[in-house]
Protein backbone atom coordinates (compact mmCIF):
# COMPACT_ATOMS: atom_id res chain seq x y z
CA UNK A 1 0.00 0.00 0.00
CA UNK A 2 1.22 3.50 -0.79
CA UNK A 3 1.99 6.02 1.87
CA UNK A 4 -0.88 8.25 2.86
CA UNK A 5 -0.47 11.85 1.87
CA UNK A 6 -0.07 14.25 4.73
CA UNK A 7 -3.01 16.67 4.99
CA UNK A 8 -2.20 20.10 3.65
CA UNK A 9 -3.14 23.18 5.63
CA UNK A 10 -5.91 25.12 3.90
CA UNK A 11 -5.51 28.86 3.64
CA UNK A 12 -8.26 31.23 4.80
CA UNK A 13 -8.84 32.34 1.21
CA UNK A 14 -9.46 28.75 0.06
CA UNK A 15 -11.83 28.16 3.01
CA UNK A 16 -13.79 31.30 2.17
CA UNK A 17 -13.98 30.31 -1.50
CA UNK A 18 -15.20 26.81 -0.64
CA UNK A 19 -17.79 28.18 1.80
CA UNK A 20 -19.12 30.63 -0.81
CA UNK A 21 -19.26 27.88 -3.44
CA UNK A 22 -21.16 25.51 -1.13
CA UNK A 23 -23.55 28.29 -0.11
CA UNK A 24 -24.23 29.13 -3.77
CA UNK A 25 -25.02 25.49 -4.54
CA UNK A 26 -27.38 25.23 -1.56
CA UNK A 27 -29.16 28.42 -2.55
CA UNK A 28 -29.59 27.12 -6.08
CA UNK A 29 -31.13 23.89 -4.74
CA UNK A 30 -33.39 25.61 -2.17
CA UNK A 31 -34.90 28.84 -3.57
CA UNK A 32 -35.52 31.69 -1.19
CA UNK A 33 -39.02 32.39 0.10
CA UNK A 34 -39.13 35.83 -1.54
CA UNK A 35 -38.40 34.64 -5.09
CA UNK A 36 -39.94 31.16 -5.03
CA UNK A 37 -43.56 30.41 -5.71
CA UNK A 38 -45.77 28.13 -3.65
CA UNK A 39 -45.01 25.19 -5.95
CA UNK A 40 -41.21 25.71 -5.58
CA UNK A 41 -41.14 26.32 -1.81
CA UNK A 42 -39.75 23.59 0.47
CA UNK A 43 -42.08 20.64 1.06
CA UNK A 44 -43.80 20.60 4.42
CA UNK A 45 -46.68 18.66 5.92
CA UNK A 46 -48.93 21.70 5.38
CA UNK A 47 -48.11 21.81 1.66
CA UNK A 48 -48.66 18.08 1.31
CA UNK A 49 -52.14 18.53 2.73
CA UNK A 50 -53.05 21.32 0.30
CA UNK A 51 -54.44 19.05 -2.49
CA UNK A 52 -56.59 17.12 0.00
CA UNK A 53 -57.92 20.27 1.64
CA UNK A 54 -58.67 21.95 -1.71
CA UNK A 55 -60.40 18.89 -3.18
CA UNK A 56 -62.42 18.35 -0.02
CA UNK A 57 -63.51 21.98 0.13
CA UNK A 58 -64.51 22.01 -3.56
CA UNK A 59 -66.46 18.74 -3.41
CA UNK A 60 -68.39 19.62 -0.26
CA UNK A 61 -71.33 21.99 -0.44
CA UNK A 62 -72.29 24.14 2.53
CA UNK A 63 -75.27 21.89 3.21
CA UNK A 64 -73.24 18.70 2.89
CA UNK A 65 -70.28 19.86 4.93
CA UNK A 66 -69.61 17.57 7.85
CA UNK A 67 -70.43 18.95 11.23
CA UNK A 68 -68.58 16.33 13.25
CA UNK A 69 -65.15 17.37 11.98
CA UNK A 70 -63.42 19.21 14.80
CA UNK A 71 -60.93 20.76 12.39
CA UNK A 72 -63.68 22.91 10.86
CA UNK A 73 -64.11 24.85 14.10
CA UNK A 74 -60.47 24.79 15.20
CA UNK A 75 -58.91 25.52 11.81
CA UNK A 76 -56.91 28.74 12.01
CA UNK A 77 -57.43 31.41 9.34
CA UNK A 78 -53.85 30.97 8.06
CA UNK A 79 -54.38 27.29 7.16
CA UNK A 80 -54.28 23.78 8.62
CA UNK A 81 -51.92 22.66 11.34
CA UNK A 82 -50.42 19.22 12.04
CA UNK A 83 -52.91 18.66 14.88
CA UNK A 84 -55.89 19.52 12.65
CA UNK A 85 -54.52 17.26 9.91
CA UNK A 86 -54.25 14.40 12.39
CA UNK A 87 -57.90 14.98 13.41
CA UNK A 88 -58.92 15.00 9.73
CA UNK A 89 -57.05 11.74 9.17
CA UNK A 90 -58.86 10.04 12.06
CA UNK A 91 -62.18 11.40 10.75
CA UNK A 92 -61.53 10.06 7.24
CA UNK A 93 -60.56 6.67 8.63
CA UNK A 94 -63.88 6.47 10.47
CA UNK A 95 -65.76 7.54 7.33
CA UNK A 96 -64.03 4.95 5.15
CA UNK A 97 -64.72 2.26 7.74
CA UNK A 98 -68.44 3.14 7.77
CA UNK A 99 -68.47 3.38 3.97
CA UNK A 100 -66.93 -0.07 3.62
CA UNK A 101 -69.47 -1.55 6.01
CA UNK A 102 -72.35 0.11 4.12
CA UNK A 103 -70.97 -1.07 0.78
CA UNK A 104 -70.68 -4.69 1.94
CA UNK A 105 -74.20 -4.53 3.38
CA UNK A 106 -75.73 -3.10 0.18
CA UNK A 107 -73.90 -5.55 -2.09
CA UNK A 108 -75.01 -8.47 0.08
CA UNK A 109 -78.62 -7.32 0.00
CA UNK A 110 -78.50 -6.84 -3.77
CA UNK A 111 -77.10 -10.33 -4.35
CA UNK A 112 -79.68 -11.85 -2.03
CA UNK A 113 -82.59 -10.09 -3.76
CA UNK A 114 -81.33 -11.02 -7.24
CA UNK A 115 -80.93 -14.62 -6.15
CA UNK A 116 -84.51 -14.72 -4.89
CA UNK A 117 -86.28 -12.95 -7.75
CA UNK A 118 -84.13 -14.40 -10.51
CA UNK A 119 -85.50 -16.80 -13.11
CA UNK A 120 -84.56 -19.45 -12.33
CA UNK A 121 -83.75 -18.58 -8.68
CA UNK A 122 -80.17 -19.05 -7.54
CA UNK A 123 -79.96 -21.87 -5.04
CA UNK A 124 -76.79 -22.06 -2.97
CA UNK A 125 -75.82 -25.48 -1.67
CA UNK A 126 -74.02 -26.20 1.61
CA UNK A 127 -71.02 -27.39 -0.40
CA UNK A 128 -70.75 -24.02 -2.09
CA UNK A 129 -71.02 -22.27 1.30
CA UNK A 130 -68.21 -24.42 2.66
CA UNK A 131 -66.02 -23.67 -0.36
CA UNK A 132 -66.81 -19.96 -0.01
CA UNK A 133 -65.88 -20.05 3.66
CA UNK A 134 -62.57 -21.73 2.83
CA UNK A 135 -61.81 -19.17 0.16
CA UNK A 136 -62.79 -16.40 2.61
CA UNK A 137 -60.37 -17.78 5.20
CA UNK A 138 -57.57 -17.78 2.66
CA UNK A 139 -58.48 -14.26 1.55
CA UNK A 140 -58.67 -13.05 5.16
CA UNK A 141 -55.23 -14.51 5.89
CA UNK A 142 -53.81 -12.81 2.82
CA UNK A 143 -55.54 -9.56 3.79
CA UNK A 144 -54.13 -9.77 7.32
CA UNK A 145 -50.65 -10.36 5.94
CA UNK A 146 -51.05 -7.41 3.59
CA UNK A 147 -52.28 -5.23 6.47
CA UNK A 148 -49.27 -6.19 8.57
CA UNK A 149 -46.99 -5.42 5.62
CA UNK A 150 -48.69 -2.07 5.12
CA UNK A 151 -48.38 -1.28 8.85
CA UNK A 152 -44.67 -2.09 8.73
CA UNK A 153 -44.30 0.07 5.65
CA UNK A 154 -46.13 2.92 7.39
CA UNK A 155 -43.87 2.64 10.42
CA UNK A 156 -40.81 2.60 8.18
CA UNK A 157 -42.07 5.63 6.26
CA UNK A 158 -42.82 7.50 9.50
CA UNK A 159 -39.34 6.77 10.82
CA UNK A 160 -37.81 7.87 7.54
CA UNK A 161 -39.97 10.99 7.54
CA UNK A 162 -38.81 11.95 11.03
CA UNK A 163 -35.21 11.32 10.05
CA UNK A 164 -35.59 13.37 6.89
CA UNK A 165 -37.23 16.17 8.88
CA UNK A 166 -34.30 16.20 11.31
CA UNK A 167 -31.83 16.18 8.43
CA UNK A 168 -33.73 19.00 6.74
CA UNK A 169 -33.65 21.13 9.89
CA UNK A 170 -29.97 20.34 10.33
CA UNK A 171 -29.27 21.36 6.72
CA UNK A 172 -31.16 24.64 7.25
CA UNK A 173 -29.13 25.38 10.38
CA UNK A 174 -25.87 24.51 8.66
CA UNK A 175 -26.87 26.69 5.70
CA UNK A 176 -27.35 29.68 8.00
CA UNK A 177 -24.02 29.00 9.66
CA UNK A 178 -22.39 28.58 6.27
CA UNK A 179 -23.75 31.97 5.21
CA UNK A 180 -22.17 33.54 8.30
CA UNK A 181 -18.84 31.77 7.75
CA UNK A 182 -17.28 34.18 5.15
CA UNK A 183 -17.87 37.20 7.39
CA UNK A 184 -16.41 35.39 10.38
CA UNK A 185 -13.37 34.32 8.35
CA UNK A 186 -12.79 37.92 7.25
CA UNK A 187 -13.08 39.09 10.85
CA UNK A 188 -10.56 36.47 11.96
CA UNK A 189 -8.19 37.51 9.18
CA UNK A 190 -8.39 41.13 10.35
CA UNK A 191 -7.77 40.02 13.93
CA UNK A 192 -4.72 37.99 12.85
CA UNK A 193 -3.34 40.97 10.93
CA UNK A 194 -3.86 43.22 13.97
CA UNK A 195 -2.11 40.74 16.28
CA UNK A 196 0.81 40.48 13.85
CA UNK A 197 1.14 44.26 13.79
CA UNK A 198 1.09 44.41 17.58
CA UNK A 199 3.68 41.66 17.71
CA UNK A 200 5.96 43.56 15.34
CA UNK A 201 5.52 46.77 17.33
CA UNK A 202 6.21 45.10 20.66
CA UNK A 203 9.03 42.93 19.35
CA UNK A 204 12.14 43.23 21.51
CA UNK A 205 10.37 44.43 24.65
CA UNK A 206 9.97 40.87 25.87
CA UNK A 207 12.29 38.49 24.11
CA UNK A 208 10.61 35.36 25.48
CA UNK A 209 7.45 36.18 23.51
CA UNK A 210 9.35 35.92 20.20
CA UNK A 211 11.14 32.63 20.82
CA UNK A 212 10.73 29.72 18.39
CA UNK A 213 8.67 26.71 19.36
CA UNK A 214 11.58 24.51 20.54
CA UNK A 215 13.03 27.20 22.83
CA UNK A 216 9.55 28.11 24.05
CA UNK A 217 8.93 24.49 25.06
CA UNK A 218 12.32 24.39 26.76
CA UNK A 219 11.50 27.58 28.67
CA UNK A 220 8.13 26.16 29.69
CA UNK A 221 9.87 23.02 30.97
CA UNK A 222 12.26 25.10 33.07
CA UNK A 223 9.40 27.12 34.52
CA UNK A 224 7.58 23.92 35.38
CA UNK A 225 10.65 22.54 37.14
CA UNK A 226 10.96 25.77 39.11
CA UNK A 227 7.32 25.53 40.10
CA UNK A 228 7.84 21.93 41.22
CA UNK A 229 10.84 23.00 43.33
CA UNK A 230 8.80 25.79 44.89
CA UNK A 231 5.99 23.36 45.62
CA UNK A 232 8.48 20.99 47.30
CA UNK A 233 9.88 23.80 49.46
CA UNK A 234 6.40 24.94 50.33
CA UNK A 235 5.49 21.41 51.39
CA UNK A 236 8.57 21.23 53.61
CA UNK A 237 7.66 24.54 55.24
CA UNK A 238 4.16 23.29 55.83
CA UNK A 239 5.56 20.21 57.55
CA UNK A 240 7.80 22.37 59.74
CA UNK A 241 5.01 24.76 60.65
CA UNK A 242 3.63 22.79 63.67
CA UNK A 243 7.08 22.45 65.25
CA UNK A 244 7.85 26.13 64.66
CA UNK A 245 4.49 27.06 66.10
CA UNK A 246 5.24 25.15 69.33
CA UNK A 247 8.67 26.75 69.52
CA UNK A 248 7.12 30.21 69.12
CA UNK A 249 4.66 29.43 71.91
CA UNK A 250 7.54 28.34 74.16
CA UNK A 251 9.52 31.51 73.38
CA UNK A 252 6.44 33.61 74.03
CA UNK A 253 6.16 31.99 77.47
CA UNK A 254 9.82 32.75 78.18
CA UNK A 255 9.40 36.32 77.00
CA UNK A 256 6.40 36.70 79.29
CA UNK A 257 8.52 35.48 82.25
CA UNK A 258 11.34 37.86 81.33
CA UNK A 259 8.89 40.70 80.98
CA UNK A 260 7.65 39.96 84.49
CA UNK A 261 11.21 39.92 85.87
CA UNK A 262 11.96 43.14 84.00
CA UNK A 263 8.93 44.73 85.57
CA UNK A 264 10.01 43.59 89.01
CA UNK A 265 13.55 44.88 88.45
CA UNK A 266 12.28 48.23 87.23
CA UNK A 267 10.00 48.47 90.25
CA UNK A 268 12.93 47.67 92.59
CA UNK A 269 15.11 50.24 90.80
CA UNK A 270 12.45 52.89 91.15
CA UNK A 271 12.03 52.03 94.82
CA UNK A 272 15.77 52.30 95.41
CA UNK A 273 15.91 55.60 93.59
CA UNK A 274 13.00 56.88 95.66
CA UNK A 275 14.63 55.76 98.88
CA UNK A 276 17.90 57.43 97.90
CA UNK A 277 16.17 60.67 97.10
CA UNK A 278 13.82 60.68 100.11
CA UNK A 279 15.79 59.31 103.02
CA UNK A 280 19.41 60.01 102.25
CA UNK A 281 22.19 58.25 104.19
CA UNK A 282 25.22 59.05 106.23
CA UNK A 283 27.81 61.05 104.31
CA UNK A 284 25.36 61.18 101.50
CA UNK A 285 25.47 57.39 101.00
CA UNK A 286 22.38 55.26 100.95
CA UNK A 287 22.02 52.34 103.30
CA UNK A 288 21.80 49.83 100.47
CA UNK A 289 24.79 51.39 98.75
CA UNK A 290 26.80 51.23 102.01
CA UNK A 291 25.83 47.64 102.48
CA UNK A 292 26.89 46.89 98.96
CA UNK A 293 30.29 48.47 99.50
CA UNK A 294 30.74 46.45 102.67
CA UNK A 295 29.88 43.26 100.79
CA UNK A 296 32.36 44.06 98.02
CA UNK A 297 35.08 44.81 100.54
CA UNK A 298 34.40 41.59 102.39
CA UNK A 299 34.54 39.70 99.12
CA UNK A 300 37.92 41.25 98.25
CA UNK A 301 39.36 40.34 101.69
CA UNK A 302 38.16 36.75 101.38
CA UNK A 303 39.61 36.41 97.90
CA UNK A 304 42.99 37.70 99.16
CA UNK A 305 42.99 35.30 102.09
CA UNK A 306 42.05 32.34 99.98
CA UNK A 307 44.25 33.26 97.03
CA UNK A 308 41.45 33.37 94.52
CA UNK A 309 42.12 35.48 91.52
CA UNK A 310 39.01 37.54 90.64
Amino acid sequence: MGRAKSPTKASPQSLTHRANHALTQLQSLVPSASSASDEESPITIIRLSAPIISSASSSETPSAARTSDISNTSLPPSGPTPSSLEADLLHYKELFSKLRFSYVEQVTKEKFIRAIVGDPPLIVTPQENAELEDSNKVAKAELKALKNEVADMVKDLEARGRELAKRYERVKTETVRLGELPGRVEGLEREIARLKEEQQVGKGSRAELNLPLAKTLQLVGEKKRQMQELDRQLEQLRNQAPRKRKEVERLQGEVAGLEQKRGNAMAAAKEAKRRREDKGARNGVDELEARGRWYRGSEAVLRGLLGIQG
